[in-house]
Parts: structure tokens; C-alpha cells; sequence
């Protein structure tokens, strides 16, 4: 099963005073994971921001299984769980990568709403198909 894969290292601006990963940050971790997605197979959508496209998270979860700390390495996996309308559900996984292999710390998910933007007014848009076709390739099933 494939999946879009995004690295990140963990800084101490991202831990609390006891000196672990303040659990809010997985939540902007799958953001960035999802932005850096966009920027890598759907650059078309890009533009369409710029023209009142809109994609809005409606539902983010995460459920955390270990602690993690400074400069421990991620790999932050994300996998199409859903297309339904204009709606997208993402999956993510986060492993911890060391010398000794990947150790699974965390798993969320996450689904957006495609939606224009009319005024003051948030319109619901079909998924564009550069979108669709971009997150096919990662689909769960």
C-alpha cells in the first residue's frame, strides 16, 4: 500500500517543559504532511487558492501511542482513507525512524471539504480532478 511520505525532526520549540512533543504539533504535523502533498503531485491546486479555492478541515484526530522528544526523526505516512462528494479523508501514521528500524507512534486522520469561496459566502465544490487523480495513487484500499 502506498503512501506520501513527509520527514520531519522534531525541534524543542516543539516540546512542553517536561521535555515531550506537546500533542497539538501532530495535528500541524498533518497539515504540513498535506501542504507538502499538495506541492508535490497537485501544484495545479495551488493556484486555484489564489481564485477562491478553498479546502477546509472539517474533522482532525489523533491518537497517540508512544512520547516523542527533541531531534527524534519522523516519517509522517499519509494515505487516501475516503473521497465522498466533496469531501476527503486522509489517514497518517507517525513512525519514529533510528538505527534499529521505524517504531509507530502515532496514528490520525483527517478530512477537509472542498469549498469556493463567493463573497462572504463558503460555497461546496466538487474535489478538482488534478486533486483526484493526485490522491488515487495513495489510496488505502
Amino acid at each position: 500500500m502506498r503512501a506520501y511520505e513527509h520527514r520531519h525532526v522534531v525541534g524543542f520549540e516543539e516540546t512542553n517543559l517536561v521535555g515531550n512533543v506537546y500533542y497539538a504539533n501532530h495535528v500541524r504535523w498533518q497539515g504540513k504532511c498535506r501542504e507538502m502533498f499538495l506541492h508535490d503531485h497537485a501544484r495545479e491546486i495551488l493556484e486555484q487558492f489564489k481564485h477562491g479555492f478553498a479546502l477546509v478541515t472539517t474533522r482532525v484526530s489523533c491518537e497517540y501511542l508512544t512520547e516523542l522528544s527533541a531531534f527524534d526523526e519522523l516519517l509522517i505516512r499519509m494515505r487516501l482513507g475516503e473521497l465522498k462528494q466533496n469531501r476527503i479523508t486522509m489517514k497518517f501514521e507517525y513512525w519514529r525512524c533510528t538505527t534499529a528500524g521505524e517504531e509507530l507512534v502515532a496514528r490520525g486522520e483527517q478530512q477537509v471539504a472542498c469549498m469556493h469561496r463567493e463573497g462572504d459566502k463558503m460555497i461546496a465544490t466538487p474535489i478538482p480532478p488534478a486533486l483526484h487523480d493526485a490522491l488515487r495513487a495513495y489510496d488505502e484500499t
